[in-house]
């Protein structure tokens, strides 16, 4: 019998009590896809948001999103954009992965997701806000910091204020930012592919089923059409 866990921000709490003024949880999306970008979502909250006579509660109804259906996810979407402090989307595109492979690129994309997060914040190029410097603290979905590996390298985005990074197994089932990241980004990736996939070069491929992951039709439509622009061609693909 399977036991239904429900997010907290006990691990929030934790790090905001090592003096973190912001704190990002992280989660991937797309990574075993066949087609379309690998995306990672970014929810921040301000670390004074969880104390005083009103604190941040857990959004209702979050979870991991793999234990959500595709309709649950689309109903609680905006509340949980308006839950954050801040949050973004970052991709990195299937001809990125090929060049780079996908953890560099997951890497890429978080940085991309953490600097539009931190801007909407209101962060400035000098890593301040309202003229005070900030620490950023990060939660991370799984075992490995592939953010902090991507950090100043040659592709990677200018972040103004690099977030310490923790990682998480399974951050998206216990923690609120990450499982908040996680349904953002789910949606918002699903959203492309079903739109992509109503484009007629790509419907053979029936995104708006799989999303672009390896589903029986889509093996057999790459095999009898080829694969398209936006298919990962370094993927054993069929």
């Amino acid at each position: 019998m399977s036991v239904s866990v429900v997010p907290t921000l006990d691990m929030e709490r934790a790090i905001a009590a090592s003096g973190y003024d912001v704190i990002v949880g992280f989660d991937e999306v797309g990574r075993g896809s066949l087609a379309g970008p690998v995306m990672v979502g970014a929810a921040a909250i301000c670390t004074c948001d969880l104390a005083g006579s009103s604190p941040l509660q857990v959004p209702d109804g979050v979870a991991d999103s793999k234990m959500l259906t595709e309709h649950r996810r689309e109903a609680i979407f905006e509340e949980l954009k308006s839950w954050c402090a801040s949050w973004a989307v970052g991709s990195a595109s299937n001809t990125e992965i090929d060049d780079w492979g996908i953890s560099y690129a997951l890497g890429v994309a978080a940085l991309r997701a953490l600097s539009e997060a931190e801007t909407r914040l209101g962060i400035d190029g000098n890593g301040l806000l309202d003229g005070r410097p900030v620490k950023v603290g990060a939660i991370l979905d799984g075992p490995n910091d592939y953010i902090t590996k991507a950090l100043n390298t040659f592709d990677a985005p200018d972040v103004p204020v690099p977030a310490e990074v923790s990682t998480k197994v399974k951050g998206d089932r216990y923690c609120a930012t990450v499982a908040t990241a996680a349904v953002i980004a789910k949606v918002t990736r699903d959203r492309l592919m079903v739109e992509l996939g109503a484009q007629p070069q790509y419907e053979p491929y029936e995104w708006a089923h799989n999303k672009g992951y390896g589903s029986a039709a889509h093996r057999d439509a790459i095999a009898e059409f080829g694969p398209s622009d936006l298919h990962r061609l370094s993927w054993h693909l069929v």
